[in-house]
């Protein structure tokens, strides 16, 4: 698939400054939702970059060097606080919001690509299903926003070792179940996730350690 399709229409029809935007962390309990929005070179190259979700994580690493050192691109980050109480849906949004507006600090944006998420914003937006992996631009945004939300959970998994972050990045997997069984909760989880809403539910108010 050619993923500058969407980004070449744009060009025939003089719009040169396009932003890619992408989220990572909407079904993690634990953490924030990270958004990315990315604005590419016309004549930009990175052989393999795609989706994020298709790469290894020894290849993100090595685009998100390249990508943060080659493009203009602004980051949004939103609290397990604040997506607790607007939904995930909405936090995943804001996030993009956020993070488009850092682009406009540096540049006028004149039309941004969006993974799916319609955003009311001044500049036009086309949300596209599966945008990660039919737009080079929000492939670039995903590789930004899952490496930048990982490196927070490395961080917060040198703070609290038995829960094991630096492994599931603060998904429901049954190790980290097990280990808010044992450790209990944390700051930082999402208390409107059911794996979470249910610890809660049951009385269970140990902290972590």
């Amino acid at each position: 698939m050619n993923l500058w399709e969407y980004e070449n229409e744009l060009f025939k029809q003089g719009i040169e400054i396009i932003g890619g935007t992408d989220e990572a962390g909407r079904g993690p309990l634990y953490g924030p939702v990270v958004a990315a929005c990315v604005v590419l070179p016309k004549n930009f190259k990175l052989e393999g970059l795609n989706d994020s979700k298709k790469l290894s994580e020894k290849k993100r690493n090595l685009f998100y060097n390249y990508l943060i050192q080659n493009t203009t691109y602004g980051i949004g980050i939103i609290s397990p606080e604040e997506i607790d109480k607007i939904n995930i849906y909405e936090a995943s949004r804001k996030a993009m919001i956020k993070a488009i507006k850092e682009v406009q600090k540096k540049i006028k944006l004149q039309y941004v690509l969006s993974d799916a998420m319609p955003i009311d914003i001044e500049i036009p937006v086309m949300p596209i299903i599966k945008g990660d992996a039919k737009s080079i631009s929000i492939a670039a945004a995903s590789v930004i926003a899952k490496v930048t939300r990982d490196n927070i959970m490395y961080e917060i998994d040198k703070k609290y070792p038995n829960y094991d972050f630096k492994s599931h990045k603060g998904y429901p997997t049954k190790k980290h179940i097990e280990a808010i069984e044992k450790y209990g909760l944390i700051k930082g989880y999402r208390k409107t996730y059911g794996p979470i809403k249910n610890y809660l539910e049951k009385g269970c108010c140990k902290k972590g350690n």
